[in-house]
């Protein structure tokens, strides 16, 4: 589901990727099969625009959460995660603060996520 990511506001810098169960952030454990940094420009961003949100987010010594697990994207109940693709390239005064101070708990890309169960438990599975 592409999406043209050039609304200068939808950098997700509101959405928490702090796990308050665990005390630690989360980070994709890969690249998701869209990422930004993927080549081919997958989410069909407008030219310059990754070059933009990188140059943005390092002068910010941010990080970049990843679009597929932001809530209005394609799964809605994943919670959002630091973008694998930005933390493998860049080494940010945030990721850093992050990794030593509380670390990270790594969680699979959303389309990698087991499905829930359309089986009722109650009734007896379909027989082949």
């Amino acid at each position: 589901m592409p999406h043209d990511y050039d609304d200068p506001d939808d950098t997700g810098s509101d959405l928490s990727v702090g796990d308050p169960v665990l005390g630690k952030s989360r980070m994709l454990s890969r690249q998701c099969a869209t990422c930004i940094f993927r080549p081919g420009n997958l989410m069909n961003l407008r030219e310059g625009r990754l070059r933009d949100l990188i140059a943005e987010t390092r002068a910010a010594q941010s990080f970049i959460v990843c679009h597929s697990t932001l809530p209005h994207f394609r799964y809605p109940q994943t919670q959002p995660a630091i973008c694998r693709g930005f933390a493998d390239r860049y080494s940010t005064q945030a990721l850093q603060v992050i990794e030593r101070m509380w670390g990270f708990v790594e969680v699979d890309p959303p389309s990698e996520q087991p499905e829930p169960s359309t089986v009722d438990p109650g009734q007896d599975a379909p027989q082949p």
